[in-house]
């Protein structure tokens, strides 16, 4: 054929390569695909995985003991702002909503009795305030109930947010005297500490919350312990306006004299909390009296 012919008149066949691609181009393509397709799926692994554990790093730090800690105390500063913000004592000048009556105003009241305790307001004061608004009887139930759920919102927060972070903390040794004292014996010392006043409620809801001691023990000898000081006090807000009526006056008696009692009690007994040992509370002078016959004794046996 001419134009299979070279100029020097030879011949020339044409390659199979000209007209039909090879195999091994067909399948070079493909693996070449293949291997430009592998970094492609492997990048989202790679980038799932280093997504998974910063995740998890930042939920490590999140739920650390002292993140915890930190954030128990954001949320009683923001309770003890709300609280100097809206200002609930207003309720023994202002009285009550004239909205709310009834069951409906009890139950409103015992939770922000609760709320209010959680957020530093002294029990007295809302006390006085229970008995001035629904009377001796309503009053002393509704603020029994918040003082139970002001307890318990207060234990489970400690407990929570700041137990882990706070026990390592107790190395003192009145620290530990006190927490051993919790944790062995929580009902009768939770009990001790609302029957007689001088510990404030919101510190003794946290000292329990570090402590190991149980939900059920806690509650209850809150529950029971809280009783004749609460009734005292509603008692004096309800008969507030007649202050020398015998109720009122008995009232203010049963106010003032577990105060006294447990003032004695805690000045009797300040050598228990501290843990100090015997050795530690004996005088100077008699142990230089001991040591000085031990010695004696050894240079007569000599």
């Amino acid at each position: 054929m001419p134009d299979a012919t070279n100029r020097s008149g030879g011949t020339a066949t044409a390659t199979p390569q000209a007209t039909f691609p090879s195999m091994a181009d067909k399948f070079g393509a493909s693996a070449d695909l293949v291997v430009a397709a592998e970094p492609a799926g492997a990048v989202p692994a790679a980038l799932t995985t280093a997504r998974a554990g910063a995740s998890a790093r930042c939920l490590r730090v999140l739920l650390s003991p002292w993140s915890r800690l930190s954030l128990l105390l954001v949320l009683l500063a923001g309770a003890a702002s709300s609280v100097l913000l809206f200002e609930p004592q207003r309720l023994l000048a202002d009285g009550w909503p004239p909205q709310l009556g009834g069951a409906a105003a009890a139950v409103a009241f015992g939770v922000a009795y609760g709320l209010c305790t959680v957020a530093f307001v002294p029990r007295p004061l809302l006390n006085l305030a229970a008995g001035a608004l629904f009377g001796s009887q309503l009053g002393l139930g509704t603020a029994l109930a918040g003082t139970v759920l002001g307890a318990g919102v207060a234990f489970g927060l400690g407990r929570v947010l700041g137990q882990d972070a706070l026990r390592p903390l107790l190395r003192a040794r009145w620290l530990k005297a006190a927490d051993g004292q919790l944790s062995r014996h929580g009902f009768r010392s939770m009990m001790v500490a609302r029957l007689f006043p001088g510990v404030p409620f919101w510190a003794a809801n946290y000292c329990a919350a570090v402590s190991r001691m149980g939900w059920l023990p806690f509650l209850l000898a809150t529950a029971l312990g809280s009783i004749p000081n609460t009734a005292a006090y509603a008692v004096a807000g309800a008969r507030a306006s007649t202050p020398t009526s015998p109720a009122f006056l008995v009232a203010m008696g049963f106010i003032a004299v577990p105060g006294l009692v447990g003032a004695v009690v805690a000045w009797r007994k300040r050598h228990h909390l501290r843990g100090t040992p015997a050795q530690e509370r004996t005088p100077a002078r008699d142990r230089t009296t001991s040591q000085d016959v031990t010695t004696v004794q050894d240079r007569t046996i000599s």
